[in-house]
C-alpha cells in the first residue's frame, strides 16, 4: 500500500501528479497521470498530450489512491525506477 512515508520507494506509474514548483516557470501547474519513468524524467499524460519533465528541476505533488496529497522534491526521485525502489532512503 502506498503511504506518504513510502512513496519514493514505490512505483509512480499510474499516480496522478501535479508540478508544484519548477525551475522552468512554464512547467508549473502541469498535471496528469504518470505513464512512464526514466532515471531523470517523468512522462506525464496531460489533457494536451504527453509531457516529459526533468525530476531534478521540479517539486511534484502526488495524489495517492487514498486521496492524500504528498509533495516530493524531484531530486530524491532521481534514479532508475528499479534501483530507487531497492535503495535505502534517508528520511525526506
Amino acid at each position: 500500500m502506498i503511504t506518504p512515508k513510502n512513496l519514493i520507494k514505490h512505483e509512480l506509474i499510474g499516480l496522478k501528479v501535479k508540478v508544484s514548483e519548477s525551475k522552468n516557470k512554464y512547467q508549473v501547474g502541469i498535471e496528469g497521470k504518470v505513464i512512464d519513468e526514466t532515471k531523470n524524467t517523468l512522462i506525464i499524460e496531460t489533457k494536451k498530450g504527453l509531457k516529459r519533465l526533468p525530476k531534478d528541476q521540479c517539486v511534484f505533488s502526488f495524489y495517492l489512491p487514498s486521496g492524500e496529497r504528498v509533495r516530493v522534491n524531484g531530486k530524491v526521485l532521481v534514479a532508475r525506477p528499479e534501483d530507487r525502489v531497492k535503495k535505502k532512503q534517508k528520511t525526506w
